[in-house]
């Protein structure tokens, strides 16, 4: 392809990525309304604090299983 056709294909690309971006904004104030009255409101996503929080939490609850079935396993050779 010549360059034309390569700039063409670029410009294209990017309009298009910003004809979504567009849309999508200027359509979310609607799509709140109609999920409103539907009753179908979208749970936000959590931020990324709250993400970091949760993979603490489920990290400690690991380290506390391991540990209680190494415990576990102690007390076993310790009465054997």
């Amino acid at each position: 392809m010549n360059k034309h056709f390569e700039d063409a294909w670029y410009y294209m690309r990017r309009a298009g990525a910003h004809l979504g971006a567009g849309l999508r904004e200027e359509l979310t104030p609607v799509e709140r309304r109609v999920r409103a009255w539907t009753g179908r409101d979208v749970e936000p996503e959590p931020s990324r604090s709250e993400r970091v929080k949760e993979n603490v939490r489920e990290v400690e609850q690991k380290a506390q299983r391991r540990a209680k079935g190494a415990v576990r396993d102690a007390r076993e050779r310790i009465e054997s």
